[in-house]
């Protein structure tokens, strides 16, 4: 069994770290050993308890989160273990951006985001250890994971890509297209014409991903009118027929 990924979760608002606790606590695998809510705080618990990954956030009320990743690299003087650091905050400000980069972040996470998100972030992260801790080397797909680097979301070839409506989000349309994909693979019955590929209702969707339902119908009709997804209606005995997504690529 791999050992438990212990991580700290840095965020001035005790009330955003006890949802950000709960939500770290469903990833199997992982385990919370602290709360921080100052920078100064952060860099104390990060010596004493040693994680392997701080939530970090940007605003904190004794200095800048950039700051504190900083000093976790070493740039402060301060002899501390190495840990990876994964950014949550509100800041969005190309600036901090590129500094988190540069501080090497492993993911920043814009809040507000989908709940769904940061759990699939965690999943990410701990395949990611997976990888570059249980192989002696790395293939060119676990190096593009750890390096962030940016892979294609299966359009077929030739198909232009349709621009995301506002409010949708890159990162949360994969884990749709994820579900999608899942099901699309699993036998089912709804037919020979499509050798018996399953289809997926929104409120199917959004109990897969842990997004609201209204979202993954959002998303989904995105993917439906950039023609990935095939619509059908699922006629019952009252009422409106239910609309079901099959992915298509």
């Amino acid at each position: 069994m791999d050992p438990q990924v212990r991580t700290l979760i840095v965020d001035d608002d005790f009330m955003v770290a006890r949802i950000h606790r709960g939500l770290v606590e469903r990833v199997p695998g992982f385990t919370v050993v602290g709360e921080a809510t100052t920078g100064a705080e952060a860099l104390e618990m990060v010596s004493r308890l040693r994680p392997d990954l701080v939530l970090l956030d940007i605003y904190l009320p004794d200095m800048n989160g950039i700051d504190v990743l900083r000093d976790l690299r070493g740039s402060g003087g301060l002899e501390l273990p190495e840990v990876d650091v994964l950014v949550i905050t509100a800041a969005r400000d190309g600036a901090t951006v590129r500094r988190a980069l540069r501080g090497g972040a492993v993911q920043y996470l814009i809040k507000p985001f989908e709940p769904a998100l940061l759990i699939e972030r965690l999943r990410d992260y701990a395949r990611l250890r997976r990888d570059l801790e249980n192989s002696g080397a790395a293939d060119q797909e676990a190096v593009d994971r750890a390096f962030g680097a940016a892979r294609p979301t299966g359009r077929a070839p030739g198909r232009t890509a349709k621009k995301m409506p506002k409010g949708l989000t890159t990162q949360t349309a994969g884990l749709v297209e994820r579900a999608l994909r899942e099901r699309a693979a699993r036998p089912g019955d709804r037919g020979a014409e499509d050798g018996g590929a399953e289809d997926l209702s929104a409120t199917e969707c959004a109990a897969v991903t842990g997004i609201s339902r209204v979202s993954a119908r959002r998303y989904l009709e995105f993917f439906a009118d950039s023609g990935r997804v095939e619509v059908r209606l699922r006629y019952g005995t009252a009422g409106r027929p239910e609309r079901r997504y099959l992915w298509s690529g």
